[in-house]
């Protein structure tokens, strides 16, 4: 429902603002440059959908073997503490808790590629036991709450496109990226426990916290010895001897049961396939919503707003130029990149706006696309109130963002 009123919203903003700039600006290419991006935004979610169509069908293949030779079953069983406390209406040692497991593994490592298809897997998973099939149940609002807050330790990416726009140290952001995307999932967690009556002093829940504490600390110690210019190698390494690892111990558990494995990575790939053209509608509507929003020149009046009133604050209003990227990542993942270049090209890789836009970008996820792939991929029209809690979210880590980028950057 919410995501209905936000998408009429695109279009009704950006009609009116393109009415205002043809009349009274004489603007007579914004209509044109509207429509040409509702055919670009539209093209560029198929073009999406079919990339993910491969990755999917890999990634559900491997999830297929892991579930018949039962290592899911092993992780749903070491994470059953924990889950229960969190997800209190998913049965004991359920499937779903073992792929929500491994997707958020995945997205703190900064696999996206990899964390996908295990979201998605949990998704269809965590469907099978709703009651309502049409609406969002407590766990997969939970689910989807953790995913929209985007903890991670690793963000490789981010580091590699400041090495590229010439940051003299692509790794300055690493740091301030952990501290703010660790207070967006702490605040989602907590907000969505107390919304659903689930106590935060559980001692498996407060122990969980202070674990992550201690791996966020851990794992900035360790990469505050490094040279720099090693982190992002060393990091991505890491990542990617862990995802190996994964996919050896599946197959090495499903040879144990004497499990055909090829026959059932093509019945997971065949999932994967459907689960993929599934989401095309749902991905190509947000898409072309955020597009034409763009398109009009809503977004730069609402920047232009934002500045002007924060000066009249008398504040610093260094910060707002970073702003675009946080208010364009839960809309778009790429556009929000696209934002967080185009500040590094035009402030300069280690200027304050050019490292408040990386940290930025590193502090949550991308919560509308999310939303529409992951209840798209099982037909969920009510979405409640994941979208509220997953902004809740967002806002925290945005704020803890520009915090720490003073902190850090000054």
């Amino acid at each position: 429902m919410v995501l209905n009123y936000i998408w009429i919203a695109f279009f009704l903003i950006a009609f009116i603002v393109a009415l205002v700039k043809l009349i009274f600006l004489g603007d007579v290419q914004v209509f044109t440059d509207i429509m040409n991006s509702t055919y670009d935004t539209a093209r560029t979610g198929f073009e999406i959908s079919l990339g993910l169509t491969g990755v999917l069908s890999l990634w559900l293949g491997i999830m297929k073997i892991g579930e018949r030779g039962g290592m899911i079953e092993l992780f749903s069983r070491a994470v059953a503490p924990l889950f229960s406390k969190l997800f209190p209406d998913i049965p004991k040692n359920h499937p779903a808790s073992g792929s929500m497991l491994m997707n958020i593994s995945a997205n703190m490592l900064g696999l996206d590629n990899a964390a996908t298809p295990f979201g998605l897997k949990a998704m269809q998973q965590l469907q099978e036991i709703n009651h309502k099939k049409d609406e969002a149940s407590n766990p997969m609002i939970m689910f989807l709450v953790l995913n929209a807050s985007g903890l991670t330790l690793i963000p490789v990416t981010i580091m590699v496109y400041r090495a590229q726009m010439g940051a003299a140290n692509p790794a300055d952001v690493f740091i301030p990226i952990m501290i703010a995307t660790f207070a967006a999932t702490l605040v989602g967690l907590v907000a969505v426990c107390i919304k659903q009556g689930i106590s935060i002093f559980n001692k498996e829940i407060l122990g969980f916290l202070l674990i992550m504490m201690g791996i966020i600390a851990g794992t900035v110690l360790i990469f505050q010895s490094m040279p720099q210019e090693q982190v992002s190698i060393v990091s991505s390494l890491v990542a990617n001897i862990i995802l190996l690892t994964i996919i050896v111990l599946f197959i090495l558990k499903a040879m144990r049961r004497k499990i055909n494995i090829f026959e059932a990575f093509i019945d997971g790939a065949k999932d994967g396939f459907k689960t993929a053209v599934s989401i095309i509608p749902y991905l190509i509507a947000i898409l072309v919503g955020i597009g034409v929003f763009r398109a009009s020149g809503a977004m730069d009046f609402l920047m232009e707003g934002i500045r002007s009133l924060v000066g009249l604050t008398g504040m610093d209003t260094r910060w707002v130029n970073g702003i675009p990227t946080a208010l364009m990542k839960p809309l778009s993942g790429s556009g929000a990149r696209g934002m967080m270049i185009d500040a590094m090209q035009t402030f300069g890789a280690d200027s304050f706006a050019g490292r408040l836009s990386s940290v930025l970008q590193g502090a949550t996820d991308t919560t509308f696309y999310i939303v529409a792939v992951y209840y798209g991929a099982v037909n969920i029209k009510n979405t409640r109130y994941t979208v509220q809690y997953s902004l809740l979210a967002d806002l925290a880590g945005v704020i803890a963002a520009i915090f720490v980028a003073y902190l850090f950057f000054g």
